[in-house]
């Protein structure tokens, strides 16, 4: 039986996330899991402008960015031949990477991590403080670029 049926692989388009996106098809290649692909695209409410108010226009073009980041990592994914299915949300990463692990029941969530980076980067930090590591419902894969 196989350990992982479901990986969930968070993706930001960074060389970090590009690194765990090829560990996670070199891994494919032996588990033959059902891979799904996960972009985050960052909320912009904090972003107050002289109004007051954020123009929805900034947000469509944020999540058109994270939906292009997306579609880069699918067809790295195909080009290795892995088949993902595409996800792409609205909000902090750690909190929606655990959501949607749940809600997918994923056995293992891959995400990249560059070395020497700022500690408190996008997937260690949830809203409330919390961290991925703490809150995520299955194991976490760090493919680490150097």
């Amino acid at each position: 039986v196989d350990m992982y049926r479901k990986v969930l692989l968070a993706y930001d388009g960074s060389q970090s996330g590009r690194t765990a996106l090829l560990e996670c098809a070199d891994i494919n290649n032996f588990l033959h899991a059902e891979i799904h692909l996960l972009a985050v695209a960052p909320l912009m409410a904090g972003l107050y402008l002289t109004e007051g108010f954020v123009p929805d226009t900034l947000q469509e073009d944020e999540n058109r960015r994270f939906r292009e980041i997306l579609d880069e990592g699918l067809k790295l994914l195909d080009e290795r031949g892995v088949k993902a299915e595409g996800h792409v949300v609205t909000g902090e990463p750690v909190d929606e990477i655990c959501r949607l692990a749940g809600e997918l029941g994923a056995d293992l969530i891959v995400v990249g991590h560059r070395k020497h980076a700022f500690f408190m980067s996008r997937w260690w930090k949830g809203s409330i403080g919390s961290t991925l590591i703490e809150d995520a419902p299955c194991s976490v894969l760090i493919a680490l670029a150097r």
